[in-house]
């Protein structure tokens, strides 16, 4: 099952599994009890199949499962220190049972998969999967790029793999926001 659950996301993207667990992570932030049907709406905006999405193939059972996943995930995505992420990292993968396989289907390229097997749960496959992705920018990077927004207002998190200096904030709203607060501090400070 799990092997049909990795799509491409758009002409030329490739997979985007880190991007995916960023979009889950904040939707299930936002509403701890997200229901199948929005968590089927958003995983279909990342690729996958529609018939992977039913409520036959992706029970409430099944979103229950992927819920837990995300929340236990998100903790990884909060953390700051890189070596305490690269732990958690390899826990989940040892979890997984994460035993690295190529993986070919629905006309994709070969691809890498580290879940238990096309039988893998959807909790299972999401934590493998994200775990990977994770552990996959981290190596590039050599530190975390990841994090929740700096802002006092906002807590969305980001992956900030894009060019340019680290990241702070999930949006240059956010960023703006909090220079000029920080103006407006200093001038009343001064």
């Amino acid at each position: 099952m799990s092997g049909d659950r990795e799509k491409k996301t758009g002409e030329g993207q490739g997979f985007r599994p880190a991007q995916r667990l960023i979009d889950l992570a904040n939707a299930v932030r936002a509403d701890p009890e997200l229901p199948r049907e929005a968590m089927a709406e958003l995983l279909a905006r990342h690729g996958e199949s529609p018939d992977d999405l039913t409520e036959r193939s992706f029970s409430r059972k099944d979103a229950d499962g992927l819920r837990s996943a995300v929340i236990r995930i998100t903790g990884v995505l909060t953390e700051t220190d890189t070596d305490r992420a690269a732990q958690a990292l390899n826990d989940l993968l040892a979890e997984c049972g994460a035993r690295p396989r190529l993986s070919r289907h629905d006309g994709h390229a070969w691809h890498l998969h580290v879940d238990r097997g096309d039988d893998a749960s959807w909790a299972d496959w999401f934590l493998a999967a994200g775990a990977l992705a994770l552990a996959q920018i981290l190596t590039e990077y050599g530190h975390v790029p990841w994090g929740a927004c700096g802002s006092s207002r906002c807590s969305t998190l980001y992956l900030g793999t894009g060019p340019g200096s680290a990241r702070r904030y999930c949006s240059t709203a956010c960023a703006s926001r909090e220079r000029v607060a920080a103006h407006r501090r200093r001038q009343r400070e001064g």
